[in-house]
């Protein structure tokens, strides 16, 4: 999306990936089939379909921004394995199927959903995906929810420069969506759901959180007055927590996986 439109090299670079348990338990959602085909709505840089190449024979990647699509086509073009990557810089919503017949087996969407219409997302997943398909829904928050010693403090830092409200770019204050995923897929076609979990530890180094920081929609560059001094500042309070160069972060990673009712594999 256009908020995130130029800073696709930080996304590139700071962003994290998936758990190498959440790739695993998504990699077996393939297993077996003929020739698997995933497609990654709000793909960004291409974190998912990094994970999931070597299991599929092709992966469409859907996103609005084409900086961010253009950096995951670089990432993926260097990994092995012979899938067909396509990308499609349009809104999830407006995704339709690229060839007479397509069928998805697996739909992801990680760290995305919120920014989408996300009735009108499933009703666009139920006319691509095929019967046994499943839509993952992923996520496991930021640093501005994380509940550490040092996060708050960096959160108390991003609020005495831009307020007390979470900032989402372009758009204002962000807002917590109106209703849970949960619901919004009991709704849709895929309401057959289950909740899976993948606890882990994420180190940060000052660097790598101060270029994570410039990605994302709460603390991106062009919200501050003046963004050298906020990072300046970031950066040593970050110095300080950090123990050895190092910033701990204990999460859980969690995908809400949906089928349609009756299907399964």
């Amino acid at each position: 999306m256009a908020l995130f439109r130029s800073l696709a090299d930080d996304y590139a670079r700071y962003r994290p990936g998936l758990p190498d348990e959440a790739a695993a338990f998504l990699a077996s959602l393939l297993d077996r089939l003929p020739a698997p085909t995933l497609l990654d709505l709000g793909a960004g840089t291409g974190q998912v379909a990094a994970a999931l190449l070597p299991y599929v024979v092709r992966a469409d990647l859907v996103d609005p921004d084409a900086g961010m699509l253009d950096q995951a086509q670089r990432l993926l073009s260097e990994l092995p394995g012979g899938a067909t990557v396509a990308v499609h810089p349009v809104r999830a919503e407006a995704f339709t199927a690229p060839h007479p017949g397509y069928q998805t087996d697996l739909i992801t969407c990680s760290r995305a959903f919120h920014w989408m219409d996300r009735p009108t997302v499933l009703a666009m997943a139920d006319r691509v995906a095929a019967p046994h398909a499943a839509v993952a829904i992923m996520g496991d928050g930021s640093l501005w929810t994380h509940p550490a010693e040092w996060t708050t403090a960096l959160k108390g830092l991003i609020q005495s420069h831009l307020g007390e409200d979470r900032r989402a770019g372009t758009t204002g204050a962000y807002r917590e969506p109106g209703r849970r995923y949960e619901d919004d897929l009991a709704a849709s076609a895929f309401s057959s759901i289950t909740e899976h979990r993948f606890p882990f530890t994420r180190d940060w180094t000052p660097r790598g959180v101060l270029g994570y920081l410039r990605s994302t929609s709460f603390a991106r560059p062009d919200l501050f007055a003046d963004h050298t001094r906020f990072e300046e500042q970031a950066q040593a309070l970050l110095q300080q927590h950090a123990q050895d160069g190092v910033l701990h972060e204990d999460g859980v990673f969690t995908v809400l996986l949906a089928r349609r009712p009756g299907t399964s594999r």
